[in-house]
C-alpha cells in the first residue's frame, strides 16, 4: 500500500512539472535573437520573415515594442497578438568599451 502511495505521489509531482512547463512558453528577444531562433519560437514566422526582422533591426535599429514588428513587411497585428507571450523586447547589447591606453 505504501508503494502505491509513493507511486501516486511521484506521478502527481511529474504531472505538476509538466503542467508548469506547458504554462511557460519559450520567449525570444527580437532585438538580439538570430533569424533561426525567431523562426523557431514565433508562430506564423518562417525563416524568410525572421530574416526580414533581423534585416529591419540592423537597418533601422532596435524594436521598442512588440508592435514595432508590424513595420516589417508581411507581419501584421494578428501575428504580433498571437505571439505576444513569446516576444521579449530589451536593449541590444552594447559594444564593449575599448580599454583606455595609459
Amino acid at each position: 500500500m505504501a508503494s502505491l502511495r509513493t507511486l501516486l505521489a511521484i506521478l502527481a509531482m511529474a504531472f505538476t512539472g509538466f503542467a508548469a512547463l506547458a504554462q511557460a512558453p519559450e520567449q525570444v528577444n527580437i532585438n538580439t535573437a538570430d533569424a533561426e531562433t525567431i523562426a523557431r519560437v514565433l508562430n506564423g514566422i518562417g525563416l524568410k520573415k525572421a530574416e526580414a526582422i533581423v534585416r529591419h533591426r540592423e537597418t533601422h535599429g532596435r524594436f521598442d515594442s512588440a508592435s514595432d514588428l508590424t513595420a516589417v513587411k508581411g507581419i501584421g497585428d494578428a501575428i504580433v497578438k498571437k505571439n505576444a507571450d513569446k516576444i521579449r523586447v530589451s536593449d541590444m547589447p552594447e559594444k564593449p568599451d575599448t580599454p583606455a591606453v595609459d
